[in-house]
């Protein structure tokens, strides 16, 4: 029988010790991955905390679920199919990961186990890099001093030559065509004509530079960590070598002051692929990392799908008119709801 602190162990072992093992890991602040995350928006700050967040060491784990961002949606589907514990790459927050109430609340209701990683998982694995065409030679998971903001120096792959092939290999292992005929399936099936996905929309492109442009060394960044022009001046001239920019899991778009500093240095920019794959780059590896590690225990893999589409469109016609009723009779006319 494997156990919720059995899951813990595993996770410890694949980061290479670098779960909590006791509160004393949060409260004495010594612990490397236990960060503070704060954009001083007042309420909102949260502490990383690698590891179990919620749940019973002793309970029996059969079945365990890898999900990018555990939300209400994940707590649903894990109590429907049986799932024993979630383990979320991102942070979890009170309410912010549970529907609006309180964690305990939800998890206890369906008896979910909570961990995250996040920060502690970053850095364990080439794969990112790899999928996009090249082989790190230099890691930071905190360039320039600061915590969570990764930089990648790497060499293409002997059959990576161009930008072009970049874009071409990121299309294949994501499985892009798929992702395009399951969309264009659900338009003709909802007769929605304005209906997008996030993989489709913000899928890789060339931004300075052509298709048929050469490439050789790759400063690989992440815009939303917080990589700043500044610190590109500072990679490049650690890096002379490079040639290119390469921005994955978050993007910029024209305009942007780091794509206005790679034109001024002289480098491609080339954008890869956006964070809702992120459950393909390092979930994945996590889930077949825990499935060797928890040989009794079944993996599957939580995969957010996110679809836009137009108001007019939305829902069949006895919730469009619904949703008008509710409008028009309540919220528009501050009509007072009777309660007990």
């Amino acid at each position: 029988m494997k156990t919720i602190e059995d899951v813990l162990i595993a996770l410890d072992e694949l980061t290479g010790g670098r779960v909590i093992k006791s509160l004393n890991d949060i409260t004495r602040g010594e612990h490397p991955f236990v960060i503070m995350k704060s954009s001083n928006i007042p309420g909102k700050e949260i502490i990383e905390t690698p590891g179990l967040v919620y749940g019973d060491m002793n309970k029996e784990v059969k079945k365990v679920a890898v999900a990018m961002t555990m939300t209400e949606g994940s707590i649903e589907l894990a109590g429907a199919t049986g799932v024993d514990a979630i383990v979320a790459h991102h942070p979890i927050a009170e309410a912010a990961n549970s529907g609006g109430v309180i964690l305990k609340n939800y998890l206890d209701l369906y008896n979910v186990a909570a961990f995250e990683l996040h920060e502690a998982f970053h850095g364990l694995h080439p794969g990112i890099p790899f999928l996009h065409g090249h082989q790190v030679y230099r890691t930071e998971v905190s360039y320039g001093g600061v915590h969570g903001n990764i930089l990648y120096a790497g060499k293409v792959l002997p059959e990576v030559k161009t930008l072009g092939d970049i874009l071409t290999r990121l299309d294949n292992f994501m499985g892009l065509r798929d992702e395009e005929e399951l969309l264009h399936t659900e338009k003709e099936i909802r007769n929605s004509s304005s209906l997008s996905e996030t993989s489709i929309v913000t899928r890789g492109r060339i931004v300075h530079g052509e298709e048929t442009s050469p490439v050789n060394n790759i400063v690989h960044i992440f815009p939303h960590t917080g990589f700043s022009p500044e610190h590109l001046r500072q990679a490049i001239q650690e890096h002379p070598e490079a040639d290119t920019v390469l921005a994955s899991i978050s993007r910029v778009y024209d305009g942007h002051p780091l794509i206005e500093t790679a034109k001024e240095l002289g480098l491609n920019f080339i954008i890869g692929n956006c964070h809702v794959l992120e459950i393909l780059e390092n979930g994945l590896p996590l889930a077949y990392a825990l499935d060797r590690l928890l040989p009794d225990v079944e993996v599957v893999v939580f995969r957010e799908r996110v679809t836009s589409i137009s108001l007019n469109e939305m829902g069949s016609t006895q919730l469009k008119k619904y949703a008008e009723e509710m409008a028009e009779g309540y919220l528009l006319k501050k009509k007072v709801v009777q309660t007990v």
